[in-house]
């Protein structure tokens, strides 16, 4: 069964978590059954033996600018075969414990004189996950054209 509702502004999927101890979470999507575990980190009296949650934001908002300059690319019928991206996480040192910084390197397939590179790069910039981030977080972008 598919649980997912739209609205007039707004789709809602549900995941539902389960807590199996020793800091490590199970969680699934329900629309499509895919399956997620996490763990806390090392330092952050976890084992660190799968992504944590915010691993996963970091992941998100990389795997985010991916997929929306995938949605151009193939409306345009441009390949970003080779299109790589990577995301370092930097936690704050001081409390609340919080993500204080994400640098992402995205490292484009195109030339950056591309017919297609001005609205690849404002899609990335523009994708869901930017506008989820909280505006304290440190968002730094650097792009590599070939």
């Amino acid at each position: 069964m598919v649980i997912l509702k739209q609205t007039k502004e707004k789709t809602m999927v549900k995941i539902e978590i389960d807590y199996e101890g020793e800091l490590r979470c199970h969680s699934v999507h329900i629309s499509s059954g895919s399956t997620l575990t996490t763990d806390a980190p090392l330092d952050n009296q976890g084992r660190g033996e799968g992504f944590s949650p915010t691993d996963l934001v970091a992941t998100a908002y990389g795997t985010c600018m991916a997929t929306i300059m995938g949605i151009v690319a193939k409306s345009r019928k441009t390949s970003l075969s080779g299109l790589k991206l990577s995301v370092t996480k930097e936690m704050s040192s001081d409390l609340p414990r919080r993500i204080a910084g994400l640098a992402i390197e995205i490292h484009m397939p195109l030339a950056e004189d591309h017919v297609d590179s001005k609205s690849l790069k404002e899609a990335a910039l523009n994708c869901p996950v930017r506008h989820s981030i909280h505006p304290e977080i440190d968002v730094s972008i650097t792009w590599y054209w070939a």
